[in-house]
């Protein structure tokens, strides 16, 4: 079993923070995770610097920051200008994303389910022409804070429309942090029967983060999102918290034999300075206690 950790610590992990980091340092943070051994980056959004500060500056993000052979730096797209804006910038993978409610996705991005779907069809035929890999992550899978629980069938019938025009790969994401485990083992598992390479990205608002991850894998999950030191969070999702630590994913997956690539030490240095930058502690548990060398090590 081997799955694919995605840290989006750059885009997600810092863009609910206060403190807004310059590009430059956003690029270091990519470049730590790198040399860490995370080989997919999320890097930066490609959204409205008006409505999201923290993100401004993406394309200096992806310019500054450095990739060896195998690393992939992604970009977030919420739009088709996103998309010309990240494949301009030279990203190595789109990312796209829109919510499951109509009540979210007007608040996050002026659209609709049924908007977002249009959009991800077109996305992904642009996404092919250009010969860039595409990931489609369906957010607030689990439940909305304007409209409540979220039906996986809901999700799975939506899913099911995604794949018509089929991306790369297509993630559930509990984006406030309100889902349980038979709810990701459900979602990953009606994914992988429509055909997808299936992943999850879970936030930790209700501690369930880490479980989810644990059944989002043994439903079949090839990729998981997680988030350097725990940071993260919604602008535009009230109450909502940090995406799963990264370091605290790959201390239990390795004590799990599941191998990822990354050298946990270095991950939790990274995660030391980013605390650093941001001039608080983070909710990262494994880095605060550390590594338990006859459980993990690296992978």
């Amino acid at each position: 079993m081997r799955v694919t950790v995605c840290d989006v610590g750059p885009r997600d992990g810092l863009q609910n923070e206060s403190i807004t980091l310059s590009p430059a340092v956003r690029a270091e943070l990519c470049d730590r995770l790198v040399a860490a051994g995370v080989r997919a980056v999320e890097a930066a959004s490609f959204v409205n610097p008006r409505l999201v500060p923290q993100m401004a500056g993406a394309e200096e993000v992806i310019a500054g920051a450095h990739r060896p052979a195998g690393a992939v730096l992604s970009g977030l797209v919420l739009n088709e200008r996103g998309f010309e804006r990240a494949l301009a910038a030279g990203v190595d993978e789109i990312h796209y994303a829109f919510p499951m409610t109509d009540t979210f996705g007007r608040r996050n991005q002026n659209t609709t389910v049924a908007g977002g779907i249009e959009t991800s069809h077109a996305l992904v035929t642009r996404a092919r022409e250009a010969g860039v890999p595409i990931t489609v992550t369906l957010i607030v899978a689990f439940g909305c804070p304007f409209e409540g629980r979220v039906e996986p069938a809901h999700v799975l019938r939506v899913a099911e429309q995604v794949m018509q025009a089929p991306p790369d790969a297509v993630l559930v994401a509990d984006t406030i942090g309100v889902g349980v485990p038979n709810q990701a083992r459900e979602l990953v598992r009606g994914l992988r029967e429509l055909g997808a390479t299936a992943g999850g990205h879970f936030h930790n608002t209700r501690n369930t983060g880490l479980a989810n991850a644990v059944a989002a894998l043994e439903a079949g999950a090839a990729l998981l999102d997680a988030s350097a030191g725990g940071t993260g969070g919604c602008p535009f999702a009230p109450r909502a918290t940090g995406n799963i630590p990264t370091e605290d994913l790959v201390y239990m997956l390795h004590g799990m034999d599941v191998p990822t690539g990354i050298d946990l030490e270095a991950l939790m240095d990274t995660s030391r300075w980013l605390a650093g930058h941001l001039g608080k502690e983070l909710p990262a548990m494994v880095t605060r206690a550390g590594d338990f060398a006859p459980v993990s090590g690296l992978r």
